[in-house]
C-alpha cells in the first residue's frame, strides 16, 4: 500500500516544485527548507506548554528578564527574528514594547498571530520576511533586535548577524542566543537532550551548525556591533529547571550594541 507523504516531506517537495518553477532561490533567501518543515510540522503545538516547545516555555522568563534588565522594553521599539511561534515576542509586547516578529515559516507565524489575537496581546505584529530583506526596507529603525534559537537553523548565520546589526539604530542593542559547538554542547544539547531526556526532538539540531561564540563575535564585529555581555543558560536534570551562569559552553546568550558613530 503506497502511504501518502508526510506533512514534511510534501513541505519540501512543494519548496524544490516551487523553486524550480518560479525562479525561487532558496539559498538566497539564507533558508533551509528542511528546518522550515521540521517548524511547520510543529507549528499548532508553539503555545502547549507540554509540548515539543517546552523548553522554549521555560527559558522564556529567564531571557526575557535578561533583555529587560539591559534594555528596560517599555516603550522600545523591538524586532524579534526567527520569532516561531511568538513566544518571546509576545513577552516583550506585554512589557510595554512595540514588536515586530518575522519568520519565513509560515504555519508558525499563523499561530503567532491566532495567539495575539486570543490573549488580546497589544504592541505586537507578525510578517513573513527574511532578516536581509527587512534590513533592505528598514535599515536602522530599531531600538531592540532580538535573535534567539535561530541562527544554527540557517545556512549563512553570519548574513543573519549582519542584517539583524543594519536594522538596529546607532546604539542600540542587539541579543543572540544559540549553541555552543564543543564535546560538552554535543553530549549535552544533542546526545542528552535530544536522545536521553527528550526534552527536543530528535534531529532539532546539528552539531556541524552550532557556533562557537568567537565565530558569532567576529560576525558582530564585522558587523558593527560590539559585545557587551555573555552569559550561559543550564538545563538541572534533576529539578528540570533552567538557569542563567558563567558557563557558555552549551547554551549561551550575547548583548551587543551598535556602534554610535555606525554609518546608516
Amino acid at each position: 500500500m503506497n502511504k501518502s507523504p508526510s506533512n514534511g516531506a510534501f513541505f519540501r517537495l512543494y519548496i524544490a516544485f516551487f523553486s524550480e518553477n518560479t525562479g525561487m532561490n532558496t539559498t538566497a533567501l539564507n533558508v533551509d527548507p528542511a528546518e522550515l518543515a521540521k517548524f511547520s510540522d510543529l507549528a499548532h503545538r508553539w503555545w502547549d506548554p507540554e509540548s515539543e516547545f517546552r523548553p522554549l516555555h521555560q527559558i522564556n522568563p529567564l531571557r526575557l528578564a535578561w533583555i529587560d534588565g539591559l534594555v528596560p522594553l517599555s516603550g522600545q521599539k523591538v524586532l524579534d527574528v526567527g520569532c516561531g511561534g511568538g513566544i518571546l515576542a509576545d513577552a516583550m509586547a506585554r512589557k510595554g514594547a512595540q514588536v515586530l516578529g518575522i519568520d519565513l515559516a509560515t504555519k508558525s507565524l499563523k499561530v503567532a498571530q491566532l495567539h495575539a489575537l486570543e490573549a488580546e496581546t497589544a504592541g505586537v505584529l507578525y510578517r513573513e520576511i527574511s532578516a536581509e530583506d527587512l534590513a533592505a526596507e528598514q535599515a536602522a529603525q530599531y531600538d531592540v533586535v532580538t535573535c534567539m534559537e535561530m541562527l544554527e537553523h540557517v545556512p549563512d548565520p553570519a548574513a543573519v548577524v549582519k542584517a539583524c546589526a543594519d536594522l538596529v539604530k546607532p546604539g542600540g542593542w542587539v541579543f543572540f542566543s544559540t549553541l555552543n559547538r564543543n564535546p560538552k554542547s554535543f553530549l549535552f544539547a544533542i546526545v542528552g537532550a535530544e536522545y536521553i531526556l527528550n526534552l527536543l526532538p530528535k534531529g532539532t539540531h546539528e552539531y556541524a551548525r552550532m557556533i562557537k561564540p568567537a565565530e558569532l563575535t567576529h560576525w558582530a564585529r564585522t558587523a558593527g556591533l560590539d559585545t557587551h555581555s555573555m552569559r550561559g543558560m543550564e538545563y538541572n536534570p534533576f529539578t528540570q529547571r533552567y538557569g542563567m551562569s558563567q558557563d557558555t559552553r552549551v547554551n549561551y546568550l550575547v548583548a551587543m550594541r551598535k556602534t554610535e558613530n555606525a554609518h546608516v
